[in-house]
């Protein structure tokens, strides 16, 4: 991990919330045909719900970022798969039993939670936490926690577009499996340049502007999505 000193590490995080106005970001969504294929089906559809998880999990900024942050400084497989897997318990445990419960949150306050989540990994990165004289939280069980984060985030999707009752068992599993699948396939796209990336001297110089720049989309979504809650709720008027 990057060890800045406090006061540059101040004044990143003072540079990177200037930021958050400067660039759209988009964060996941199931949006379009998909969400007009989810409202029509009836009965169970597997194929095409495992298509949707991991197509959600593949195109999603968030998800993606926070990931990458997780194995940014991971140099051993068993800890990669570790880190991954605790974050996958996470994320399905939150994706299952909130479609099964229907326990749905407000999307755009659970979005921002997400982006948290990414400010946090690059802060941590970073040694954030010992730069500023704060205890580091365990990062096994803050990856677990904002794994539970990011399910919630999936399941409030799929609960506001309506899963019918009819094979809504078999289509979440299916939806959950591809998420899964997506997962994999995202951590493959990202590990690969990593890996050749830490070969060259280049990443030790660099690493600290990546991190910086993954907390800076990490306050964008925050910021966009707090102003979308304030805009729709009216909480501002």
């Amino acid at each position: 991990m990057m060890r800045p000193a406090p006061l540059r590490l101040v004044a990143a995080l003072l540079a990177a919330w200037a930021l958050t106005a400067a660039v759209p970001l988009a964060a996941h969504a199931v949006g379009g045909s998909d969400a007009a294929f989810v409202a029509a089906t009836r009965g169970p559809a597997p194929g095409p719900f495992l298509y949707l998880g991991a197509k959600h999990m593949v195109t999603g900024l968030d998800h993606l970022l926070f990931l990458l942050g997780v194995i940014f400084f991971l140099w051993r497989a068993r800890d990669i798969l570790i880190y991954t897997a605790l974050f996958s318990l996470g994320h399905s445990l939150t994706l299952l039993l909130g479609v099964g419960l229907g326990i749905g949150l407000n999307s755009w306050l659970v979005d921002a939670a997400i982006g948290l989540s990414v400010v946090y990994k690059a802060f941590d990165n970073l040694s954030g936490f010992p730069a500023l004289g704060l205890p580091r939280p365990d990062p096994k069980l803050a990856v677990l926690g904002f794994g539970l984060v990011h399910g919630a985030g999936l399941a409030t999707r799929i609960i506001d577009l309506g899963l019918n009752p009819d094979g809504r068992i078999a289509n979440l599993l299916a939806f959950n499996v591809g998420v899964e699948l997506g997962q994999a396939t995202a951590l493959a796209l990202v590990l690969g340049p990593l890996l050749l990336w830490r070969r060259h001297r280049s990443f030790l110089r660099f690493a600290g502007a990546a991190n910086f720049a993954m907390m800076t989309a990490g306050f964008v979504l925050i910021a966009q999505n707090l102003a979308g809650y304030w805009l729709t709720t009216g909480t501002g008027a």
